[in-house]
């Protein structure tokens, strides 16, 4: 069965499908926007990281500065560079590193040669001492740079070291504090800001909060600007790189020290599996809900008219005019519509039922009146005859002769209307029929040889296929039809034959699949056009004599054996009757008179 033959079905398909197409849209764009959403605040949180890392490394150079300033202008530390001993030099550098707990302290003389150094080996101390920022801060600047380290960057600041006299200032050599962007660093910041965060200087990572196995593929981050994404492991990592001095604001600079900050997109799409799950269970519900609501009132709307389509379908398949339609719902699923319906086929009905009670009481009345004109003219002819017949046998001189011609015709009328009384009764009451299996073409050839010894006239020509067999049919009843037939044709032709000679009535049979025809045609004079339509009417004749009940009788028969009768004529080119029969008949009660 068609899933869309039905309106419930259809309504309900419709329902659950603009529901589903809804909730399912509403939930991809919540999916969408959430997303959009995560990555927007990723790469907020990116920002502000990156924001919070360079306030951090601002605030603390300037701390560091304020305390190199300090120790540069504290009058001990003048006394001891100023005697340019690196023995003298040496405690308070100690002292001073103690109190600052920097990661390096250097103090140089005025030539650039370090006189006392902490938190260095004297090796690293001479490449710090070779560095421009001593240089400039000899020439009475303030430098900052910073150095690359194997553990991470060393960020300076070197201030000098100068005392003032009446008529100049004179610098006695340099003081540089320093601290480590290093893993303990980029570890608090994470803790801090919760980014992971790696330094780089030289096209290469020097410390980080990831593991060192993914440095290389960090390295390459380094000369590139703006939010990305990167792959590292298992994970993707949104990553923002930012210069960490004024020479390398540039992005494309590769020996400039960075700070990458980075933050997991996948650890941050991860947590928005919980909210995908619940949309998706609140989608499965949704659905669910909306299903069973179009389920509902698809069966509300449906229901009524299911109840109004089941009498309508009975009332076709059995004519039974006395089925109503009665809904029966509660007072809340009460259809207006429905109701309305149902009101309107009932009382169509009570019309039609109303409408076929007066025409069959009108063609009763008919066919009675018909019939009545039918047998009074044609019982009168025969009465007339035989009251005559009887006048003539009452006569006292009558001879033995007339009395024997009054006596014949006396016969042959009581015979004529005995005719006439089975012909109506064989019309007027429902024919049962006798199936069995019947030589069609053997059949064909009885029925032409008794039409043909009923009476001298035409001949029958005989057109038998042989391809035609046997079939299942009532005999003797098709037998009486195709007589009448064919009496019908000879007559025709009997009746022109004075000026256009005795052409034969012609008598055919034709296998057509599953079916058989069978053809009578005749060269009379035809039937004319307005007479056409109504040869299977019952009483309606043309002929002198006939009762007009040859065809319908005929058409009663035919039709009861499951076939089909046709007749068609020209006016001077003869008439043809053709019935089509089926090979096994299914016999159905012919209609009677009422």
């Amino acid at each position: 069965m068609n899933l869309l033959s039905s309106l419930r079905s259809r309504i309900f398909l419709a329902s659950a499908l603009l529901a589903v197409l809804c909730i399912g849209v509403a939930i991809y764009l919540v999916n969408v926007r959430v997303t959009q959403e995560a990555e927007r605040t990723l790469e907020r949180e990116i920002v502000a990281t990156a924001a919070l890392v360079d306030n951090l490394r601002t605030t603390r150079t300037e701390t560091f500065v304020q305390m190199a300033r300090f120790i540069a202008d504290a009058p001990p530390l003048k006394a001891a560079v100023d005697t340019n001993d690196a023995a003298t030099v040496q405690p308070k550098a100690d002292e001073y590193q103690h109190q600052l707990k920097s990661n390096l302290l250097l103090v140089t003389n005025r030539k650039g040669t370090v006189l006392a150094t902490v938190g260095a080996s004297p090796r690293t101390a001479t490449i710090i001492s070779t560095q421009p920022a001593i240089r400039e801060a000899l020439a009475g600047r303030e430098a900052f740079s910073l150095l690359p380290q194997p553990n991470g960057m060393l960020q300076l600041v070197t201030v000098p070291v100068f005392v003032v006299t009446l008529k100049h200032a004179d610098i006695l050599g340099t003081v540089s504090v320093g601290f480590l962007l290093d893993d303990a660093l980029a570890a608090q910041l994470k803790a801090i800001m919760g980014s992971d965060i790696a330094f780089g200087m030289d096209g290469q990572i020097l410390a980080g909060t990831l593991p060192r196995e993914h440095y290389a593929a960090l390295a390459d981050r380094l000369r590139t600007s703006g939010i990305s994404r990167v792959l590292i492991g298992d994970e993707e990592y949104e990553m923002l790189p930012r210069p960490l001095s004024a020479s390398s604001d540039q992005p494309n600079v590769a020996s400039g020290p960075v700070v990458l900050v980075l933050r997991s997109r996948t650890e941050q799409l991860q947590s928005l599996q919980a909210i995908h799950a619940g949309l998706a269970v609140t989608a499965i519900v949704a659905v669910l809900l909306a299903t069973g609501l179009s389920f509902g009132v698809a069966r509300t709307i449906a229901r009524p008219l299911a109840a109004i389509t089941d009498v309508m379908r009975e009332v076709a398949a059995t004519g039974d005019l006395t089925r109503k339609i009665a809904l029966r719902h509660r007072n809340r699923w009460d259809d207006e519509d429905a109701r309305l319906l149902a009101t309107t086929f009932n009382t169509l009905t009570d019309s039609i039922a109303r409408f076929q009670r007066e025409m069959s009481t009108k063609e009763r009345l008919t066919s009675l009146g018909r019939m009545s004109t039918v047998i009074a003219h044609e019982v009168r002819n025969p009465l007339m005859i035989i009251k005559a017949s009887l006048h003539t046998l009452g006569e006292s001189g009558a001879d033995a002769a007339a009395a024997r011609e009054a006596i014949h015709d006396i016969d042959e009328e009581v015979t004529r209307l005995n005719r006439i009384v089975n012909e109506v009764l064989d019309f007027a009451r429902p024919i049962r029929f006798d199936l069995g299996p019947v030589d069609l073409n053997g059949l064909c050839r009885n029925a032409a040889a008794a039409a043909q010894a009923s009476s001298p006239g035409a001949d029958i020509a005989l057109n038998l296929d042989p391809a035609v067999a046997t079939v299942v049919t009532d005999g003797e009843r098709l037998r009486i039809a195709l007589v009448n037939m064919l009496l019908n044709a000879r007559h025709a032709v009997d009746a022109v034959a004075a000026s256009n000679g005795a052409a034969p009535v012609e008598f055919e049979s034709r296998a057509a699949g599953d079916r058989v025809r069978l053809v009578v045609r005749d060269r009379g004079a035809g039937i004319p056009a307005d007479a056409l339509g109504h040869v299977f009417d019952p009483y309606f004749t043309t002929k002198r004599g006939g009762t007009g009940l040859g065809l319908p009788i005929a058409k009663n028969v035919v039709e009861g054996l499951g076939g089909t009768i046709a007749v068609t004529s020209a006016p001077g080119a003869g008439t043809e009757v053709s019935i089509e029969l089926p090979l096994t008949s299914v016999a159905q009660a012919g209609p009677a008179l009422t």
